[in-house]
């Protein structure tokens, strides 16, 4: 993925965490608007989640952040 969708993914995540706590779970929609407006984007993040990684559909943010910081 690229450098702006992991940053991306890193701010909606301390985001969620802020508001909600460390134990905070999210899918991989959260990093993006209601209306698909990239498709090629979301299939790229579903990828990552789904057959790269296969996460579970609800992951904890903190794991995904640390993932992203990992990953550079």
């Amino acid at each position: 993925m690229n450098k702006v969708i992991r940053a991306k993914i890193v701010e909606v995540c301390d985001d969620k965490i802020a508001k909600k706590g460390e134990n905070v779970g999210l899918s991989f929609y959260a990093f993006f608007k209601n209306k698909n407006d990239n498709p090629k984007l979301l299939m790229q993040v579903a990828t990552w989640w789904i057959e790269t990684h296969q996460l579970d559909h609800f992951e904890k943010a903190a794991k995904i952040k640390q993932m992203m910081i990992d990953n550079k």
